[in-house]
């Protein structure tokens, strides 16, 4: 019998927009996963905090935007642990907790210039596959072993980009879920 095959989308999700959704939603057809879980870093450690909304008020936000899907679970593992958010512990704690799968973890191409400071990249490398999109002005020639490209659809849009718009006093609306949009409003986030 094949192994459920589930995609891991991590990020600081300050905030989610739909650049994430298309994304899992593209990764989840192409590889034929079973399911994609989203999962919110509580410190990333390699972002600045200047900026970073809380990690509960992200998860809130990533709840909003995924409750329509029934293929996409969030996960508050990283959130739980308090501390840095290594995705090598995350891996072995989901792989712990969901059995017998092959975990796909799902990132754009600009991850391949800091992915050798990475906590634990050989292990990584061994205990889940790589699903690489890329990104606008990161290229890549060639993947390193067990990485392997996949051709999403992708909008050239940012977390960045969101933050600056509210600060700006420039709509988001259509950039993020409604709900997501709704929430940061009634919040007063990213001012």
């Amino acid at each position: 019998m094949a192994k459920r095959r589930i995609g891991v989308l991590g990020g600081t999700f300050n905030p989610v927009h739909i650049g994430h959704l298309i994304l899992a939603q593209g990764a989840k057809e192409l590889l034929g996963l079973e399911k994609v879980i989203f999962v919110p870093t509580f410190h990333p450690p390699h972002k600045r905090l200047r900026g970073l909304v809380c990690a509960k008020e992200r998860y809130h936000m990533l709840s909003l935007a995924i409750r329509s899907n029934p293929d996409f679970l969030l996960s508050d593992i990283e959130i739980k642990r308090r501390g840095v958010s290594y995705s090598v512990e995350t891996v072995l704690e989901l792989k712990s907790k969901l059995g017998k799968v092959d975990l796909y973890f799902i990132v754009g191409s600009d991850f391949l210039r800091e992915f050798s400071s990475w906590k634990d990249t050989q292990v990584l490398r061994k205990i889940c596959r790589f699903a690489v999109v890329q990104r606008p002005g990161y290229p890549y020639q060639k993947l390193p072993r067990n990485m392997s490209a996949i051709d999403v659809e992708t909008l050239d849009i940012s977390s960045t980009f969101i933050r600056k718009r509210i600060k700006s006093g420039r709509s988001i609306r259509y950039f993020v879920p409604d709900d997501v949009g709704k929430y940061i409003v009634k919040k007063k986030m990213y001012r």
